[in-house]
């Protein structure tokens, strides 16, 4: 009986930290998607939006100097407020996204159609964020205040839920929901969602197509911001932290890619199955899992969940 009631309340504890991970996921993952739907092509680069955008909130609530080659640069002063952390975090990395856009990949779409040269592009972008960081503010681990010092709620013996993890979940559910109210009730919404469909039809139909994509890596890097934050509360911060970010990647895969709901329901699979095994296996076994579960899918459903098949964008 023991074991049993073991066994229950591990499985409880386990969901509990599985929904609470895959929240972030689904953050990230969007993003991808959303990116996805418009220009046919993974950004890789979106990690390194992830990494701005906890950077800035971390520089901005505890304050850091950025130095080069022993030569002092700037200071950033502490402000110890973090809802102004926070949004200016959200707008840096926003606006890091769109100039990425603009400098990066916009003189390449301009040139060819090859999604290919776009893919290749972003890989360099990433390696190149994350390389600036570790320039400016150096390479070495950095731990965020608890800026959420709630207690934990105890369900049950052995069954407790962090305050983070209520904050991240309630963070997640407010910018999906946000999200999906801006897609459905504006028109520039509606325009991006005319553009997934057919992004050159919805240019000849009046729209200005260099303005929403830009929204729409505005909006990309805003919600990894979002993830990259909780990632460092939950964690710690680093330059190469927008490493994690191939496993939303993964739950976008898995959801199927360009699609938002499957972005969501994929990320929720993906950190299920990651606490699950850290919990009833083992923590080590759990990028097997993630993987395994990358190959099975590409195996039996290469579109995803509820990605459709669609064979220029593969």
């Amino acid at each position: 009986m023991f074991l049993v009631d073991l066994l229950y309340y591990t499985l409880i504890q386990q969901i509990i930290n599985g929904l609470s991970l895959g929240s972030v996921y689904a953050l990230i993952a969007v993003g991808y998607s959303l990116v996805f739907s418009i220009l046919s092509f993974s950004n890789f680069a979106h990690g390194g939006f992830l990494v701005v955008g906890a950077y800035i909130c971390y520089g901005l609530f505890v304050g850091f100097e950025a130095t080069i080659f022993s030569y002092h640069l700037f200071s950033v002063p502490a402000i110890r407020n973090i809802w102004i952390a926070g949004a200016g975090a959200l707008i840096g990395a926003g606006a890091v996204a769109v100039l990425t856009e603009r400098l990066a990949y916009k003189p390449i779409r301009e040139r060819t159609s090859m999604t290919l040269y776009l893919l290749i592009a972003s890989m360099g972008v990433s390696i190149v964020v994350e390389n600036i960081f570790v320039i400016l503010v150096g390479g070495r681990f950095r731990r965020m205040p608890d800026i959420f010092p709630l207690s934990p709620f105890h369900l049950a013996e052995g069954v407790t839920i962090r305050g983070l993890d209520i904050v991240s979940l309630v963070a997640a559910v407010l910018f999906l929901g946000g999200l999906q109210l801006f897609l459905t009730r504006t028109r520039w919404g509606l325009a991006i969602r005319a553009a997934a469909c057919d992004l050159r039809t919805a240019g000849l139909m009046g729209v200005n197509t260099a303005f929403l994509i830009g929204i729409v890596f505005f909006v990309a890097g805003l919600l990894a911001a979002v993830g990259g934050i909780f990632l460092s509360l939950n964690y710690t911060l680093f330059p190469q932290m927008g490493g994690i970010t191939i496993k939303a990647f993964i739950a976008a895969v898995i959801g199927g890619l360009g699609s938002l709901p499957g972005a969501v329901v994929g990320s929720l699979i993906l950190g299920l199955a990651e606490m699950l095994t850290a919990g009833f296996i083992s923590s080590q076994m759990r990028d097997f899992v993630v993987f395994s579960m990358l190959v099975l899918m590409l195996l039996v459903r290469p579109s995803g969940i509820f990605g459709k098949q669609i064979s220029d964008k593969v």
